[in-house]
């Protein structure tokens, strides 16, 4: 089976890197996993949320109301032609597609994304002392990260960062998770990383750098192969340096369109989780696709009461949950 497992070259050029990745994910099957023990199906509060996800998305491509009319009826064509037995990121995968197709924008949410990644970027300098200061670094970025996840223009409308940074570091994560998560860390050699969202990947940097701190890790991270909402994608994790990272290889999954890498309920993903002795998981998308594996670490906030009621949780808690069910190791 091809892989989409690529070493980057530090310095490398964004587009050349990606042209790589693509090359790489060229034939990969796209086989969902058989045996998982709790993947989350599509909810039926998912479909008017997906129907609102693409008119956003087209609005924010400042195309006319002609167009945004006919992507909403295209989009609600193909909800009722599809079972909605597949994830919500697969169902999302297939509406974007209808986004970038009708109104000719490859990126709707890349000005977007570029605005997130500066507006962290200038706090940097603050985070970084934040953590510094803290009598527990780890567990203190561990939750910046988790802060970050709010940045989320698939789930929310509109959001505060510094008013959530504020309230994160005020609660406490769960304490057995959190001593489970550094009793593998420091048995960890390597480390995958499924990213989120831009914006929350400066907080993502953040919190690779204060691991690497304690102990050297060889770390893939995950982004998607080409655009989708505000999801990360390789370009976005140069623009915050993250290709700086000593020991970072970069991986891609699809974002529903050919060649941009296999999907998340894949085979081929299932052996990169095998085959890395830690697994981080940021954010709610990510959950939805990933939740039939087990020995992966959420870190999440529940912005959605359907991902909130699934985790057991109530909407607006901030996670850190290791999965302990599921059909991989």
């Amino acid at each position: 089976m091809a892989t989409t497992y690529i070493g980057l070259i530090q310095g490398r050029e964004p587009e050349e890197a990606e042209a790589r990745l693509r090359k790489a994910g060229e034939g990969v099957a796209q086989e969902e996993v058989p045996g998982g023990h709790n993947r989350m199906e599509t909810n039926l509060d998912c479909i008017p949320c997906l129907q609102k996800q693409a008119l956003k998305a087209a609005r924010e491509t400042g195309c006319d109301r002609e167009i945004q009319e006919q992507v909403l009826r295209e989009v609600i064509d193909k909800l009722i032609s599809t079972e909605w037995s597949k994830t919500p990121p697969e169902l999302a995968h297939e509406i974007h597609k209808i986004v970038r197709a009708r109104t000719g924008i490859h990126d709707p949410y890349g000005k977007v994304k570029r605005k997130s990644n500066d507006e962290i970027l200038a706090i940097y300098s603050e985070l970084q002392d934040k953590i510094k200061a803290s009598g527990d670094p780890v567990k203190a970025a561990v939750k910046l990260a988790i802060a970050g996840n709010i940045m989320d223009f698939g789930a929310l409308d509109s959001f505060n960062i510094h008013e959530t940074i504020d309230k994160v570091e005020g609660v406490e994560i769960d304490e057995g998770e959190y001593k489970l998560f550094t009793e593998k860390l420091r048995a960890s050699d390597t480390l995958l990383f499924f990213a989120d969202n831009a914006g929350e990947i400066v907080f993502d940097k953040l919190l690779l750098e204060t691991l690497l701190n304690k102990k050297k890790l060889g770390i893939s991270f995950v982004v998607k192969g080409g655009p989708i909402i505000n999801d990360v994608t390789l370009e976005d994790a140069y623009e915050v340096g993250l290709n700086d990272l000593p020991q970072i290889t970069f991986l891609s999954v699809s974002n529903g369109e050919p060649d941009t890498g296999p999907e998340r309920n894949s085979r081929e993903v299932r052996s990169w989780i095998t085959e890395h002795d830690l697994v981080i998981s940021k954010g709610q998308g990510n959950y939805e696709s990933l939740s039939a594996f087990k020995g992966i670490f959420f870190m999440l906030m529940a912005k959605c009461p359907i991902i909130a009621s699934d985790l057991g949780v109530d909407e607006g808690d901030v996670v850190l949950r290791y999965n302990r069910i599921g059909g991989v190791i």
